[in-house]
């Protein structure tokens, strides 16, 4: 099966974002929908090994900023390719995104973090039941706040892999007779005959299987 076809779905993508005693935190996903309108509810799967995870299943409390096509491939590299167990990835020293848009982070009424820049609307979420899924958790939340923030279409998963994800920076230039290895996961090409077996991605921290030549 070419693993490809799933980034035809067109689903959304968004920043999820918690906070516990004083520490904020935050992700890319892939997983948020609506599941009833009355009440407003939405679910949201989440990765058991994800930092954001245990917040949330401590805290109850988590908003997800609607990611939107004017967003920049430096916030899915902030929020999607380092872990905040080991980065405060609301620091601006966590990357160039952050540093650059720190004032875009803003506190929503529940004392949770929202995206106001690269997002057209956040939903403020309370966690009335969870789903045990084996690598992942499935929240079922009440919708209790939400903001409008532009009108800029929002992303889907085939539109950021057509567009944001291409934004990557390569790697030189293809000398003739050279071999690409591209990262699956972030799109970072690699110029080079063979890929280190123990080469790991500068952007994402991938390792070299899940590269593939192009």
């Amino acid at each position: 099966m070419d693993m490809k076809v799933m980034n035809k779905l067109s689903y959304g993508l968004f920043v999820l974002t918690a906070t516990e005693e004083g520490k904020d935190n935050g992700c890319i996903t892939n997983t948020a929908a609506q599941v009833t309108t009355t009440p407003n509810r939405v679910t949201i799967a989440v990765n058991k090994d994800n930092y954001t995870h245990g917040m949330i299943m401590r805290t109850k409390a988590c908003n997800i900023s609607i990611i939107s096509e004017d967003a920049e491939f430096e916030m899915f590299r902030q929020f999607g390719f380092q872990s905040g167990a080991n980065v405060d990835k609301f620091s601006e020293e966590s990357g160039i995104w952050m540093k650059e848009n720190k004032a875009f982070c803003r506190r929503a009424a529940n004392g949770v973090l929202y995206i106001a820049k690269g997002c057209n609307a956040y939903l403020s979420l309370y966690v009335t039941d969870t789903v045990d899924l084996g690598t992942h958790t499935l929240f079922i939340c009440d919708v209790v706040n939400g903001e409008i923030l532009s009108e800029v279409p929002s992303a889907t998963y085939a539109y950021y892999h057509a567009h944001i994800k291409t934004q990557v920076q390569k790697v030189g230039t293809t000398p003739e007779g050279k071999t690409v290895w591209k990262c699956k996961i972030c799109g970072y090409e690699y110029v080079g005959d063979e890929l280190p077996e123990d080469f790991i991605c500068p952007v994402c921290k991938h390792p070299a299987s899940d590269f593939e030549k192009i």
